[in-house]
């Protein structure tokens, strides 16, 4: 498996750095859109980055997911909405490997460069039919879906005994022609991510387009392919969540020393402003402590699947907490950098405001909204059950 620092993880990274120019550009019409051009997500795929996660059998390269993040930070710095969707619907790819082999080749079989977007709320209406389900429901934030042909949806299944328990949720794989995308994506920040609505009306879905969530983790499913495809879907999931954010607050960092280069901050130049000073060597900690914090998580997760040396749920839980912490962590940093930029940065053409505006809309994401997560790990400590599934 590539990871990172081998020549194809390089080939990426500065594949990524080098669409950096084109995607500025591209910006300001990816907001206006409400929707990522098509021409970067043709540049993404030919770059190869769907394939980061996407399996052996149908062309992707199966690589560590620190690749896959680093390159997400990457995209970040110049277009965190582009960023954005490269990192949810690109993970996608790696779930789809948790499914049963015969909704890949429905999906891949054709056109391995087919794309899935997914919106993961347990709203759906579910009823068991023969052989699968029927599913009804609208849901929201479906980021990138006009980019593509299939989506995950959640919904809790009934169990054999018509029980309805969290435990029974699961992710919906359904085609473009079973289901309708609602245009109403109008939001302060993330913009161009195009997060639509999905509306099903009472579709079938076969038992093998159906991944059981919570019943995989600890299960012997899948301990049969390769580590990258053990990890648990939650890590894998919320990191892809909050990615994005640390590499637009990497790109504000840039624009906060550019700032502080050319403004007067009173009588002096703000670069020689010892509270300026003191922001930008926070921020700059702080965006490597999360980077490293993230990796060294990773490293341990993709260890354990190699090993089968389980990690404690205390770890689980930390791991957990952690990636949920980012998004809180940018925004306060992204504050700070604001406050200390003057009144210039409140300007509609800041491209402070725009980078916190994102990071702000990151946020609301239910994967990075720490609090449950935070006492989950409190309640772990003191030696209760862990209250959150799928670690």
């Amino acid at each position: 498996m590539h990871s990172l620092g081998s020549p194809r993880a390089n080939e990426l990274l500065e594949k990524a750095r080098a669409l950096h120019p084109v995607l500025k550009e591209r910006a300001a019409k990816c907001a206006a859109d409400a929707k990522v051009p098509e021409e970067t997500i043709a540049d993404f795929k030919e770059a190869g980055f769907f394939k980061i996660l996407q399996s052996e059998a149908y062309g992707g390269y199966e690589m560590d997911p620190q690749v896959y993040y680093s390159v997400v930070i990457e995209i970040a710095k110049a277009c965190m909405s582009s960023a954005w969707v490269l990192s949810v619907v690109g993970v996608h790819n790696w779930q789809l490997n948790l499914f049963d082999p015969e909704a890949a080749k429905e999906v891949w079989g054709d056109d391995p460069s087919v794309l899935i977007s997914s919106s993961y709320a347990p709203v759906g209406l579910v009823s068991r039919v023969e052989g699968g389900f029927t599913l009804s429901g609208c849901w929201s934030f479906s980021s990138g879906c006009e980019h593509c042909d299939w989506v995950y949806l959640g919904a809790v299944a009934p169990g054999e005994d018509g029980s309805w328990e969290i435990e029974n949720y699961r992710t919906f794989l359904l085609p473009r022609k079973d289901y309708k995308i609602i245009k109403n994506w109008d939001v302060v920040g993330l913009k161009g991510t195009g997060s639509h609505d999905i509306d099903v009306d009472n579709v079938f879905v076969p038992e093998h387009r159906t991944h059981f969530m919570f019943g995989d983790v600890g299960s012997d499913k899948h301990k049969n392919k390769r580590p990258v495809y053990q990890l648990p879907f939650m890590q894998v999931f919320s990191r892809a969540v909050c990615t994005a954010t640390l590499g637009a607050l990497e790109a504000a960092l840039d624009d906060y020393i550019h700032v502080a280069n050319n403004r007067l901050a009173g009588r002096v130049m703000m670069r020689d402003d010892a509270d300026s000073k003191r922001i930008a060597a926070q921020v700059k900690s702080e965006i490597e402590t999360m980077k490293l914090i993230m990796i060294s998580n990773f490293d341990a997760m993709l260890e354990s699947a190699r090993t089968g040396v389980e990690i404690s749920m205390a770890d689980r839980a930390r791991f957990r907490y952690e990636s949920s912490m980012v998004a809180d962590r940018c925004i306060a940093l992204s504050s700070k950098m604001l406050k200390a930029s003057g009144s210039g940065s409140i300007r509609n053409k800041s491209a402070l405001l725009a980078k916190h505006l994102d990071m702000l809309a990151s946020q609301a994401h239910v994967a990075n909204v720490s609090d449950a997560f935070e006492i989950n790990l409190g309640g772990v400590l003191f030696g209760h059950e862990t209250t959150e599934l799928g670690l």
